[in-house]
C-alpha cells in the first residue's frame, strides 16, 4: 500500500462577509470553527477547494 499525503488545514479568518460559494466551499473542506485543524488527504480536488479559500486557512504538510 502506497503512502498517501495529507494536508493540515485551518481555518484562520471568519466566513462572514464572503460569498455563500466561499462559505459552501469551507463547510465541503469540513472547517466548521475558528483555528480547528482538519487534517485531508493531499487530492488535486482539496487542493482545488483550498486555492478557493486560500485566504481564509492556513495550510501545513501533515
Amino acid at each position: 500500500m502506497a503512502d498517501k499525503d495529507y494536508i493540515k488545514v485551518t481555518l484562520i479568518k471568519s466566513g462572514i462577509g464572503y460569498s455563500l460559494r466561499q462559505k459552501n466551499t469551507l463547510k465541503g473542506l469540513g472547517l466548521h470553527k475558528m483555528h480547528r485543524p482538519k487534517v485531508l488527504m493531499d487530492t488535486p480536488e482539496i487542493r482545488g477547494m483550498v486555492n478557493k479559500v486560500i485566504h481564509l486557512v492556513s495550510v501545513e504538510k501533515a
